[in-house]
């Protein structure tokens, strides 16, 4: 039940907080949701990612199918070297999630120093 929460909290916390600040806010969400759930590190690290993968993930499918893929096909050319807009969204979600996660970690290991 933790893992789920902690998965919610942390993509509705950095969705709410990137409106306003900077892309890394993420870091900032995912470490203190994970500092105030306490989880074991290896689940703080899943939730921190998972949440931002999906959250990431489905905000660029959203942003590149409402400009039909023109950007995205252009920076994946550049890139890549292939024409393919999904592998950008893969990316730019592994990019977030990996940042969320790492944070959420550290943010788990707070929690533990500090109990």
């Amino acid at each position: 039940m933790r893992f789920l929460v902690s998965l919610i909290l942390i993509a509705l916390l950095s969705y709410v907080l990137c409106l306003f600040l900077p892309w890394w806010s993420i870091a900032i969400a995912a470490f203190v949701v994970a500092a105030l759930i306490p989880q074991k590190g290896f689940l703080s690290f899943v939730s921190g990612f998972a949440s931002l993968f999906l959250l990431w993930g489905v905000m660029a499918l959203f942003i590149s199918n409402g400009n039909h893929d023109i950007l995205a096909n252009r920076i994946s050319t550049l890139i890549f070297k292939v024409d393919n807009p999904f592998l950008l969204i893969l990316l730019t979600a592994f990019v977030g999630a990996l940042v969320a996660g790492i944070a959420a970690l550290a943010g788990s290991y707070t929690h533990r120093k500090i109990r």
